[in-house]
């Protein structure tokens, strides 16, 4: 078993998530951790620092602010010596620790939420690429933003790796709205959804990561393609990429809610490793912290607890549970023995009834005159036969499956349907169902009333997202005197937009609209149409060659209209602009459009943007306002502790009283400031979200380069000011 080879405290709270460690001055290892107090601790063994406030081997430096990422790296690749980056809320400051000087200090009204440094494809400068309120943004070395783009929510995490193993980097980002995106500079070549949102992501081996959601599930991505993922109760706070075992392959090591750290096989997700601290886990990284050229494995708690591992020796390599193959072995055979065992007495209680069935038929039969019953014998007329008693299914009962759009009514919302049913007179005693994101967790188990049992069962399904989804059945199928049930499986795929019932003329076309021009037969777009809308029966176009259907949406979005003509004009109405631009990414990939572009009709979404606009601008004037303010009251609170302490130095009680009852009152209102500042903050942060998301909006309804271009058109006019080019912008897709 591994034991730590050094353990430390740092004698401070340490924020999760807020760990990192850089060779500040190019040569020696310094653990780096933000604590609760507003403050960066900088922990260093090997060198006295005079950063700060020193305490021994520690440094503190004081940000006055709320830290929410730290990342240690090096900005400038022509000297050796790594720079830290702090977020805040509002802010990113990047710290030369060796001068003890600020490199830039960047606002950053989206927030800092995740920062990593290193190069992001052919961007040239390495950057400090920070991740906040659906935006991200990428600063070099002189605080110049060379990258800007829009993502679908909250951004949590980030992680520089090379995904499409062309030897560049791409951007992974993690988002509140459970969706994992990859960017390749500016532009999304694979989007992920999961189930959760996504706390921790990491770079490992060539194109795989491993990620993190909030609900304890941790696993492991090769490119687009999950490895595997296991879940706990506990909440996964930390993951990071280690060889911990000597084989040549890195493990995730993860560091949980619950103190317990483990690292798993990147292949199977299986545990090789694992300790416990007495507290949550705040962070887990590497590096060479006793300066033996080799690399330790570095573990901190939340309550400022370090322990450090080597990777394992020569005679441990592979091996790091305690235990060999032979147990192993012996203990899988066990377990088969278990399984068949148990499969042994099922078939024996299977017999006993059958023989008891026999007894039972052979009485039947000599009563009235026939002979005795055998394997090879008919039963003789007249004998009534229930193969139920023999405790045995039919061998020709078959599991079918349907789904369709329930519309709903008073008594029951909106829903997909999903009929299991068996082909004879069989009950479906229980059906269980797994679904990614679909119900209150991930499985669903349905047990009809024992006095309605019958060979069908309805479950009703309401996806959240237009997602296609796999829903593995299992159904419990007998008779209802049986005691065992044979288990049925089989695999059915909800498409992506179930959640909308086809209609007719009766439904009223919306304001919004979407149109752009395809070179493709309109066959190929109603074989697209059939695979990904839920349909009792499959659709054709019409006598002239054109497609027009209208559907309703059942989350209440409204109706959706679906237009092409012979020419190849296809054009999309709907007031939902989440759903066009879903429509165009998901068409542009069935037929293979790498560069698509569109025109868009929104006057509905533009006045709210518009409207929105407006109120950035009052924020921004408010918090410029209420920051002036503060100022002068800074200034007015030196003169008055001067006096205030002269008048006490002079014994001057009376005026010393007045001076410190200013005072008092000049702090309640800095007080009753900040307050209304920080309201006016949330409100700023909350539109600025919602302008994000419009251009993230905008963005999707074109593929390729024009996706890339209207991003950058739009955040171009907003940092002008330009409104009027904004909507132009978001409309014709052009600059």
């Amino acid at each position: 078993m591994l034991v730590p080879i050094f353990t430390l405290n740092l004698k401070h709270k340490v924020n999760a998530h807020m760990v990192t460690i850089g060779k500040y001055d190019g040569i020696h290892s310094s653990l780096t951790c933000a604590t609760a107090a507003g403050k960066v601790l900088i922990h260093n063994p090997h060198v006295k620092s005079q950063i700060g406030r020193s305490e021994g081997d520690i440094s503190l430096l004081s940000i006055n602010q709320q830290v929410s990422s730290v990342c240690a790296g090096k900005l400038n690749p022509d000297i050796q010596n790594d720079v830290l980056a702090v977020g805040t809320l509002t802010n990113l400051m990047v710290y030369d620790i060796e001068k003890n000087a600020d490199l830039f200090y960047k606002d950053t009204p989206d927030g800092s939420n995740a920062v990593v440094i290193g190069k992001l494809g052919n961007i040239s400068p390495t950057m400090a690429i920070i991740g906040g309120n659906c935006s991200i943004q990428g600063f070099d070395l002189e605080g110049e933003e060379n990258f800007w783009t829009v993502t679908g929510d909250n951004v949590c995490s980030l992680a520089l790796l090379d995904f499409t193993n062309n030897g560049q980097n791409e951007l992974v980002v993690g988002s509140e709205d459970y969706d994992i995106r990859v960017f390749r500079e500016d532009e999304i070549i694979a989007e992920m959804t999961e189930t959760e949102s996504i706390t921790c992501l990491c770079p490992m081996e060539s194109t795989k990561f491993g990620y993190a959601l909030a609900n304890g599930t941790v696993g492991v991505y090769d490119k687009s393609s999950r490895y595997w993922r296991i879940k706990s109760k506990n909440q996964a706070v930390t993951i990071h990429s280690f060889d911990l075992d000597s084989d040549g392959v890195s493990e995730l090591i993860t560091g949980w809610s619950n103190g317990k750290i483990d690292a798993r096989s990147d292949r199977t997700g299986e545990v090789i490793f694992k300790d416990n601290f007495n507290c949550a886990v705040a962070g887990v990284i590497q590096g060479d912290y006793r300066q033996d050229g080799g690399q330790q494995l570095i573990c901190v708690s939340v309550d400022g607890e370090v322990r450090g591992y080597n990777p394992a020796s020569e005679e441990l390599r592979g091996n790091l549970m305690d235990t060999n193959m032979e147990q192993e072995t012996i203990r899988e055979l066990s377990q088969r023995k278990q399984n068949l065992m148990m499969e042994l007495r099922n078939y024996e209680e299977n017999m006993k009834a059958g023989v008891a069935a026999s007894s039972i038929l052979n009485a039947r039969s000599q009563e009235s005159g026939g002979g005795p019953v055998s394997a090879d014998r008919p039963f003789p007329p007249g004998v009534e036969y229930d193969q139920s008693e023999m405790g045995v299914i039919p061998a020709s009962t078959q599991l079918q499956t349907t789904l369709s759009v329930n519309p709903g009514d008073d008594n029951k919302p909106a829903h997909v349907e999903l009929i299991v049913a068996t082909t004879n007179d069989t009950i479906v005693r229980a059906v269980l169902i797994f679904a990614e994101g679909i119900f209150d967790g991930e499985s669903h188990v349905v047990h009809p009333n024992v006095n309605t049992l019958s060979n069908c069962v309805r479950v009703p399904i309401v996806p959240p997202k237009d997602l296609p989804v796999d829903l593995h059945i299992k159904a419990f199928i007998g008779y209802k005197n049986c005691g065992q049930y044979h288990v049925f499986e089989l695999t059915r795929q909800l498409p992506r937009y179930s959640m909308y019932v086809l209609g007719g003329s009766e439904i009223q076309e919306a304001k919004g609209t979407c149109s752009f021009q395809v070179n493709e037969r309109v066959q190929r777009i109603v074989m697209w149409i059939n695979q990904n809308f839920l349909l009792q029966e499959d659709v054709q176009c019409d006598s002239d060659g054109n497609v027009n259907f209208a559907f309703m949406s059942l989350r209440g979005s409204g109706p959706f209209h679906f237009k092409m003509d012979v020419s190849g004009t296809v054009t999309l109405k709907t007031d939902d602009m989440d759903l066009a631009g879903d429509i165009v990414q998901t068409l542009a990939s069935f037929l293979n459009i790498d560069d698509l572009q569109t025109t868009i009709d929104y006057p509905e979404e533009m006045e709210k943007l518009r409207e929105t606009l407006v109120k950035v601008d009052e924020y921004h004037a408010v918090r410029q306002k209420l920051t002036a303010e503060m100022a002068d009251h800074s200034n007015l609170i030196r003169s008055l502790v001067v006096r205030a302490e002269d008048a006490r130095l002079m014994g001057d009680m009376g005026n010393m009283k007045k001076g410190y009852t200013e005072l008092y009152n000049m702090n309640r209102d800095l007080i009753n400031g900040y307050k209304i500042r920080c309201g006016n903050h949330q409100e700023l942060l909350a539109s600025l979200k919602q302008v994000n998301q419009v251009i993230q909006k905008a963005g999707k309804m074109r593929v390729g380069k024009y996706k890339t271009q209207v991003v950058n058109a739009c955040r171009a006019a907003i940092k002008s000011n330009n409104v009027n080019a904004l909507f132009k912008i978001i409309k014709s897709g052009g600059s």
